[in-house]
């Protein structure tokens, strides 16, 4: 027994590192392509669909997230992982694209109405998006562990910030290229 116990915190430690290494990394490359990368050279039209594939990957795993918080609820834990592994792809694939179309297009400004709204809800959208990766890697984790309780208590926290973050990046999407113009 005491073999085992060491055996799993040797293997939550790797876990541990290995995600606060991979949500450390994320974090730097998307400072260095958002804020310190010269844009000098990219291309204004470059994957221009993109923002609005990115809108429809938030969208889609906002919805599954409310899903699988149903599911979960309703005692369907099969359907619950399901839904949870689908959040996890849009979220995923969403972050793939949001590289891809800000490395060759640059940045976005938004120069329409309520400026001052919109600025703030990105603010807390950027702010509140910087745990999402560590807490749902952690998430997945404990429920692969089936340390069921702890997973309870990360995805408290996790669940309403990554609907927030979800949801804000449509926001997002709808204030540059509906209400406002993207320059």
């Amino acid at each position: 027994m005491a073999t085992m116990a060491a055996a799993d915190r040797s293997s939550d430690r790797f876990f541990f590192t290995f995600a606060a290494v991979i949500s450390a990394a994320a974090l730097a490359f998307l400072t260095w392509l958002l804020l310190i990368r010269d844009t000098a050279g990219t291309d204004p039209g470059a994957l221009s669909f993109m923002p609005a594939v990115n809108a429809g990957l938030n969208a889609t795993a906002a919805l599954l997230l409310v899903l699988g918080w149903r599911a979960i609820r309703a005692g369907q834990r099969t359907k619950h992982q399901w839904m949870m592994i689908g959040t996890f792809a849009c979220s995923a694939l969403f972050l793939v694209g949001y590289i891809a179309y800000h490395y060759l297009h640059g940045d976005s400004r938004y120069e329409g109405p309520a400026r001052g709204l919109y600025l703030g809800m990105l603010a807390s959208h950027v702010l509140l998006s910087i745990p999402v990766v560590p807490l749902a890697l952690t998430a997945f984790y404990l429920a692969w562990k089936k340390r069921f309780a702890a997973h309870k208590k990360v995805t408290r926290w996790l669940a309403p910030i990554w609907l927030y973050v979800s949801v804000t990046g449509v926001l997002v999407y709808v204030f540059l290229n509906v209400i406002g113009r993207g320059v």
